[in-house]
């Protein structure tokens, strides 16, 4: 295994100068960057192995078939699923989510049914279920959390028997916190109901075993891993994507179609409309191949070592207010913070002068910024390639905020 201290040197774009400054990229729970083997390898596929999968019976159509598949089964591996039939290529997490709740949600759920989710989730895991209860008369509800980010004492009790999907998030991308799955999982199965994992926030930061979880379904993003955008992944039990009809209707996803009628391919390609991304699987690959070269484990690691550093810094700081958990061994890499007085749009700015990249605004989860009372935060998220000098750089830049702003503290 590689040293995680050699990571930094890997990503053409950390070298990149702006105002003066080296950039410093702490945004890496909206995206992360990419390393150049990544790229080589995307380069490779294009300008040698391009054609369209499934396609074609000459040379390129038969490479680039066998570069989308390898990069299947290489996922496949990656998350321990059962078998490649589990693993379908999307866009990304969003585009998973709203699969699943078309064509299982629709037709698994009715009048009278409970779709059961957090106040935390990302409106990917929020909006699509308000869509399926508008449409089916069923009722979602929400599990409610304490002022640390905790779920509530007796919350889970609201998974009843007329509950029929239970969906949250692996880890907050807010708060980066990551919620009870093993104890939501068996409450969920209890009652007979199915869990729905949005992995985007813990797939690239942590160990995935699809069957340890067991989850009936997970999604997660290739641009959060290393890989470019455009690659995303929905695992889903064998019998229960058998029984769903396709998504998308198109080329490629169909076995026979008459004037009138059609019949649709085997999983996983019944819902895999369309020249498919093969760039983007390539991509998904080569990061795989990437982060598994310092280990899974060893990256966890190192940003738990990294949250330790930094997070009881900015908490010591006046006027500064983290969401959530302070407790350091519960930060998944993220955390959101506000400044009193000073809009995060402006911490963000402020920052961004100093080359220091952060998110600012809502981060798709009003609804938790509500419940906190909190319209938007700053975020910064860490990631392999983040160095304790670039977090030192950040809250030096953090303890003049209000400075600049005029304040006198």
């Amino acid at each position: 295994m590689r040293p995680i201290a050699e990571a930094y040197k890997d990503f053409p774009i950390l070298h990149k100068e702006h105002n003066g400054h080296r950039v410093i990229y702490l945004d890496s729970g909206a995206t992360a960057q990419i390393p150049q083997s990544v790229i080589d390898r995307v380069v490779e596929h294009m300008t040698q192995r391009n054609g369209n999968p499934h396609r074609g019976s000459h040379i390129l159509a038969i490479e680039a078939s066998e570069d989308y598949e390898n990069a299947r089964d290489r996922v496949v591996e990656f998350i321990n699923a059962r078998e490649r039939e589990e693993v379908v290529f999307t866009r990304n997490s969003t585009e998973s989510m709203n699969l699943i709740a078309h064509s299982y949600g629709l037709h698994n759920v009715k009048k009278g049914d409970k779709i059961v989710i957090t106040v935390a989730e990302h409106h990917a895991n929020l909006v699509t279920w308000q869509y399926v209860t508008e449409q089916t008369g069923a009722t979602l509800e929400y599990m409610y959390l304490d002022e640390h980010g905790h779920l509530k004492d007796g919350e889970i009790n609201k998974i009843d028997e007329n509950t029929k999907i239970v969906a949250f998030a692996h880890v907050s991308n807010v708060l980066g916190m990551e919620f009870p799955v093993k104890e939501l999982t068996e409450k969920a199965h209890s009652v007979g109901a199915v869990v729905v994992l949005d992995g985007a926030q813990s797939t690239p930061h942590k160990k995935i075993d699809v069957q340890e979880l067991d989850c009936d379904f997970f999604v997660f993003s290739g641009h959060k891993m290393c890989a470019s955008q455009g690659i995303g992944v929905l695992y889903g039990k064998r019998e229960l994507l058998e029984a769903m009809p396709p998504f998308l209707l198109g080329g490629d996803m169909i076995e026979y179609v008459k004037e009138q009628t059609a019949t649709f391919n085997e999983l996983p390609y019944k819902f895999e409309a369309g020249t498919p991304n093969a760039d983007g699987a390539v991509s998904l690959h080569a990061a795989i191949d990437y982060l598994e070269s310092f280990g899974m484990d060893a990256i966890e690691a190192y940003e738990e070592e990294l949250v330790a550093y930094i997070l009881p810094k900015i908490v010591a700081l006046p006027h500064v207010h983290v969401i959530g958990s302070q407790n350091p061994k519960e930060k998944h890499g993220v955390i959101a913070f506000t400044v009193d007085d000073v809009h995060p749009h402006d911490v963000a700015t402020i920052l961004d002068s100093k080359g220091i990249c952060v998110r600012s605004g809502h981060h798709c989860a009003q609804p938790l910024g509500a419940f906190y009372n909190v319209s938007a935060s700053t975020r910064l998220s860490m990631y392999l390639y983040t160095r304790k000098e670039d977090l030192d750089a950040f809250l030096e830049v953090l303890k003049t905020v209000r400075s600049v702003m005029g304040f006198k503290d």
